[in-house]
């Protein structure tokens, strides 16, 4: 149990250990009173009944001023709480192949639509940050309870540049453990610890300028490691269209089987989406993990109750036994 404020306690406890003394020293120049006026031994056991009942309505209510004391200290308890929570990056691959049209409006469009209805599905618990992955550069929005400001963030995504799904994973998990986590030089994967309640949603068409880079593989293989899921999306179809990139005509497909590797090497899922009515699925297919928090409990109701119980015991036994509240 944990107190908000000690030093109010530590004065009703005062006050509390005043008032016993005084009823103590109180009952003691009542006995010598007594014994001083020569009342017989019999006399006063038949007023010991009375004296002792009073005394109980006096010691009720210096214990319900204890209990008081107790209570306007705030107490309140940790309690192990269950709720979906964590942290949830949404990786949007913004890159030219993005601005094609075999997904009406477009893919970028549907892929932010999709992205749209995700967070709106989300609890306040969960945080939400964005990275916009495009080849030689990286837009990060970190994560953050402010689900609008996330949600104005993936609006203003504009399709341009090429992809690198190695550096898109390797920023999300940047932003998940807020610090820089890269592949080194020889290519060892670094320790980022263990993030199970994270999970990074990839929206991509899967193609990737790097061709087969052993860099994305490096990269899901951290994440695998750190316990964080990636749940890739695909966003176009496999018949593929032509877009324009940089005055070129280049043709562009869905590359479903980079996406579905990256997904079971982390041990997500893979949602294919040929269209945009297959993406405002999305958002519901999505398994977050619950987690286990500590939350304050709030105790001075219950202790107010224990001290109002104990006062009115306490007086109930002082009128009745001696006609008086004190």
């Amino acid at each position: 149990m944990s107190l908000s404020d000690p030093v109010l306690l530590a004065v009703g406890l005062l006050v509390a250990a005043a008032l016993a003394w005084a009823a103590v020293a109180a009952a003691r120049r009542r006995a010598r009173a007594l014994a001083s006026a020569g009342i017989a031994a019999a006399r006063q056991g038949q007023g010991s009944g009375r004296a002792r009942a009073r005394l109980g309505g006096v010691w009720f209510t210096i214990a319900g001023v204890a209990v008081l004391a107790i209570a306007v200290a705030g107490p309140a308890a940790s309690v192990p709480v269950s709720r979906a929570s964590g942290t949830v990056i949404l990786a949007m691959d913004v890159s030219g192949s993005m601005a094609a049209t075999d997904v009406a409006p477009s893919r970028l469009a549907a892929a932010k639509r999709a992205a749209l209805s995700f967070i709106g599905a989300q609890p306040d618990s969960v945080d939400i940050g964005v990275i916009a992955f495009q080849q030689g550069g990286l837009e990060a929005a970190l994560p953050t309870p402010d689900h609008a400001a996330v949600s104005a963030a993936v609006r203003r995504l504009r399709a341009g540049g090429g992809t690198s799904l190695g550096d898109a994973i390797l920023a999300s998990l940047s932003a998940i453990t807020r610090r820089t986590v890269a592949i080194g030089r020889d290519g060892s994967a670094p320790d980022i610890g263990y993030w199970p309640s994270a999970t990074i949603v990839l929206l991509s068409d899967g193609q990737d300028q790097a061709g087969a880079d052993p860099g994305t593989d490096a990269a899901a293989s951290v994440a695998e490691k750190a316990g964080v899921h990636i749940d890739t999306v695909g966003v176009g179809t496999t018949a593929g269209t032509t877009v324009d990139v940089d005055g070129y005509h280049l043709f562009t497909a869905l590359d479903a089987a980079t996406l579905k590797s990256i997904s079971q090497a982390t041990g997500g899922a893979y949602q294919p989406a040929s269209d945009a009515s297959e993406l405002d699925g999305i958002a519901s297919s999505i398994d977050l993990r619950l987690t286990v928090t500590n939350q304050p409990l709030p105790l001075a109701g219950a202790f107010i109750a224990l001290a109002l119980a104990l006062l009115a015991a306490g007086a109930v036994l002082t009128v009745t036994r001696s006609g008086r509240v004190v």
